[in-house]
């Protein structure tokens, strides 16, 4: 897969949040999936361990959810863990394994978020703007911002509210499990980002592609 080097990841924890700042208004976020015309779907996932960090790409059809390629890369992790920074702990090592797919997805769900960041650039976010493809953030874990807890029910849903605005939604994928939380990247709107979710989503509790991704990320 190809495209155009955004910039440099080089940088410092401060450089970091002002670069972050800076491409954030260059997001997308009111233009719906056109999940009718999707044929392929890839799931994004960062596995670390020590001082090492493999990324998986499974790229499946959409909507059968058949996988079709799976591409791995795996490289020193450099920057530290910080809170709002992942972009650039897992970015690299994330585009080392998208340049090896011979495909070209036509959306993404990444293992993390989008816009539910206190700059809006999440990895799913961040990397959006290097694909120039939907992008869609699936978290496990809540981040930032508050919601009241969505009916158990599967496909029930709630709004993520941070200083007064709606970034995300809390979704319920599987009856009386714990929801994920999601969150526009990229090249496309909230409404129809839980749409692509659930129909990307059958057994288990996260998207049949991140979910792939996990497994295949493992170190």
């Amino acid at each position: 897969m190809k495209f155009d080097d955004l910039h440099d990841w080089n940088l410092s924890p401060k450089s970091a949040v002002a670069l972050q700042r800076e491409l954030a208004p260059q997001l997308i976020s009111d233009t719906p999936i056109a999940l009718d015309r999707l044929k392929s779907v890839a799931g994004v996932d960062v596995s670390v361990r020590g001082k090492r960090s493999r990324a998986a790409v499974v790229v499946m059809t959409y909507p059968q959810l058949e996988t079709i390629e799976i591409a791995r890369a795996e490289r020193e992790t450099n920057f530290p863990y910080i809170p709002g920074l992942l972009a650039f702990r897992e970015g690299p090592v994330i585009l080392d394994a998208l340049r090896q797919l011979r495909c070209q997805p036509d959306a993404f769900i990444f293992d993390g978020m989008g816009q539910i960041h206190p700059r809006k650039l999440g990895i799913a976010a961040h990397l959006g703007l290097w694909l120039h493809r939907p992008t869609v953030g699936c978290g496990k874990t809540h981040f930032i911002g508050d919601f009241v807890e969505p009916a158990a029910a599967k496909g029930s849903s709630s709004a993520l509210i941070y200083r007064g605005e709606t970034i995300g939604a809390v979704l319920r994928t599987r009856a009386t499990v714990k929801p994920v939380y999601v969150s526009v990247g990229h090249l496309a709107d909230l409404a129809s980002s839980v749409k692509f979710l659930l129909s990307a989503t059958s057994r288990y509790r996260l998207p049949d592609p991140v979910r792939a991704a996990h497994n295949a990320a493992r170190l």
